[in-house]
């Protein structure tokens, strides 16, 4: 292999689509995965620069006093209004950005993934090679996520689904499909796709 930085890849799906579970077995192949969501929550809570972009958008209580997130005021404050979900996303998404590239020009592998529930949604597929979309029926991904998190209702769940494409556009925008769906195996489908990349090299 050349010392070239790795091919980008996004793994991108619904919520309840089963993409982490799709990231996992990727890794479990050797391929270094980012998850965009835990560094998103790192970032917020580390990142200098970004936290006080978040405190000018949103007020000073967006911290505690010990300079971690308040999570269940910013939760309050964006969760019910569009128009914030846009500000915190156009804040967090370039850092998240910024940082996934500082760790993929950092593996030594042929391609990385990032896991990111949103990239078509904020303009992130620019900044990859290739995106897979794992791709699963609505009312699978209904009652995958409520069983998985017991703290939301239906209403809520719904809520973040009207955040994100549907299914059909993301599958026409993406490179490569994995259908997560209780009569499909997700590992020949993996490997299909991990074969294509390393040959993509």
């Amino acid at each position: 292999m050349s010392n070239t930085s790795p091919i980008l890849v996004g793994i991108t799906g619904g919520i309840g689509s089963g993409k982490s579970t799709v990231a996992k077995i990727f890794s479990i192949l050797g391929i270094p995965v980012y998850s965009a969501d835990e560094r998103a929550k790192w970032l917020m809570g580390n990142d200098e620069e970004l936290k006080n972009q978040i405190k000018n958008a949103f007020g000073a209580e967006s911290y505690l006093s010990d300079g971690s997130l308040n999570r269940s005021f910013l939760a309050n404050e964006v969760f019910s209004d569009p128009e914030k979900v846009k500000t915190i996303n156009s804040l967090v998404h370039p850092a998240v950005g910024t940082d996934f590239l500082t760790w993929a020009s950092q593996q030594n592998s042929p391609y990385v993934l990032k896991e990111a529930a949103l990239i078509f949604e904020t303009g992130g597929k620019k900044a990859l090679d290739y995106v897979i979309n794992v791709s699963s029926p609505l009312k699978i991904r209904i009652a995958r996520t409520l069983m998985r998190d017991p703290h939301r209702s239906e209403e809520q769940v719904n809520q973040i689904i009207n955040q994100q494409l549907p299914d059909e556009q993301k599958n026409e925008l993406a490179d490569f499909i994995i259908k997560n769906t209780d009569n499909k195996l997700l590992i020949p489908q993996v490997l299909k796709i991990h074969q294509h990349l390393i040959a993509a090299k």
